[in-house]
């Protein structure tokens, strides 16, 4: 098995994903929103949270054009979005999806895909995803090793603006329901044999919850403001911790770091833009 660095810059086969209210809502719910957070879990005026854009937005990732892989050595890193004006409570996306980077690690392989999705009707670009796996064991290939990370550290300052929230010990089976059925958040003995304690958070749920601190602290809760945003697993979380994000802001962006209730970090590196 090998991954083929000539993949890079080849694209997938489109793919089409149409949502309705009823997905947007259940997202909302899986995410941690209530009924302190009508507007985005009540039909009635919707709005839709910025961050669902990992969930209909992540189409026609070409898997098949990187090589041949161990499926269950993969491990999602990093996750990225941007979003071009806000998403309605339904619609409909065409999203093509292609090999963005490939680099050899050595012990593992790094591969980024970027997918952008257009509005089926109007061919209106409406969000873009980028989203970093490390394959374990998938190195060795003789590939590019790829730049050197610059440190990411951050300010010494005190957060600029701290929000935390509570997941419920319910969390991973209601997030599931947006799709990501994989048993690892919900089967205890299954989480146990692959070396947890009990059944995880979805890393893209913890996600969800960031960008919600994010659009009420640094957006008003203003869905239009809310620009892009990307960010590292280092952690998971299980569900009934809560999470915490600190954010310093620097004009119209910010970084971010969220942490579990031990103070350590679960998502790392995160960087946000908005409109000021």
């Amino acid at each position: 098995m090998a991954l083929d660095p000539k993949a890079v810059g080849q694209e997938g086969t489109p793919a089409e994903r149409a949502w309705t209210t009823r997905d947007t809502l259940l997202y909302a719910l899986g995410v941690g929103c209530g009924v302190d957070d009508l507007q985005f879990t009540f039909e009635k005026n919707q709005l839709v949270l910025p961050t669902f854009a990992v969930i209909v937005g992540m189409g026609g990732i070409p898997f098949d054009k990187v090589g041949s892989f161990n499926f269950a050595m993969l491990v999602h890193g990093e996750q990225a979005i941007e979003v071009f004006g806000p998403i309605p409570p339904a619609g409909k996306v065409v999203t093509t999806g292609r090999v963005a980077s490939m680099f050899d690690k050595g012990k593992a392989g790094v591969v980024t895909f970027e997918t952008d999705s257009k509005d089926a009707e109007t061919g209106e670009l409406r969000f873009r995803n980028r989203m970093t796996v490390f394959i374990r064991g998938a190195g060795g290939f003789g590939g590019d090793p790829g730049p050197k990370s610059e440190p990411f550290q951050a300010p010494s300052r005190k957060p600029d603006h701290e929000v935390t929230y509570q997941t419920s010990r319910d969390q991973a089976l209601i997030y599931r329901l947006s799709g990501d059925m994989n048993p690892l958040h919900a089967d205890p003995e299954l989480a146990k044999a692959v070396g947890f304690p009990a059944p995880i958070l979805h890393g893209l749920c913890t996600y969800g919850f960031t960008g919600r601190a994010l659009l009420s602290a640094l957006c008003k809760n203003d869905v239009a403001r809310f620009r892009s945003m990307e960010g590292r697993f280092s952690k998971p979380v299980y569900p009934g911790e809560a999470v915490t994000v600190k954010m310093w802001v620097d004009g119209s962006s910010a970084v971010f770091q969220t942490v579990n209730p031990k103070g350590d970090i679960v998502l790392d590196q995160g960087r946000f833009g908005f409109q000021g």
